[in-house]
């Protein structure tokens, strides 16, 4: 059964552009040739790093979706695990998380779409409920 997965990883920064080309290719080749589909190759660019990894404070981005079964992914990860360019790497399955953000999304359109409860004088303030009384 395939599943839509987003797949991000690092790149050192110092890796010439052919070099990161070459080893995207190879990474969708592993997938391609585990019957998998890659939907998008997004390079995202160099950017700062949140904190130093490897002794680099700075990488370059690559964003893949592929759609794919289990055991593919898990070539992919372990692919990029030994390949020492990726210094960094998150593979996230995108159904479960559209699923979440409808789910959330139909949450709070039932909040919003419900009517406001009527407020009485009595139950509005303590002060407004002795100035109702007083008054009446």
């Amino acid at each position: 059964m395939s599943r839509l997965y987003e797949v991000m990883f690092v790149l050192r920064p110092d890796m010439a552009e052919e070099d990161a080309d070459k080893l995207i290719a190879g990474f969708t080749a592993t997938v391609a040739n585990g019957g998998g589909v890659v939907k998008s190759v997004e390079k995202m660019g160099r950017r700062k790093l949140a904190y130093v990894v490897r002794k680099f404070a700075d990488g370059a981005y690559v964003l893949l979706t592929i759609e794919a079964s289990g055991p593919v992914v898990l070539e992919l990860e372990r692919r990029l695990r030994v390949s020492e360019p990726v210094i960094k790497f998150i593979t996230v399955r995108m159904d479960e998380e559209e699923k979440r953000l409808a789910k959330v999304k139909a949450a709070r359109g039932t909040r919003r779409s419900a009517p406001p409860a009527a407020v009485s004088p009595e139950t509005a303030s303590p002060a407004a409920a002795e100035t109702a009384q007083a008054s009446a």
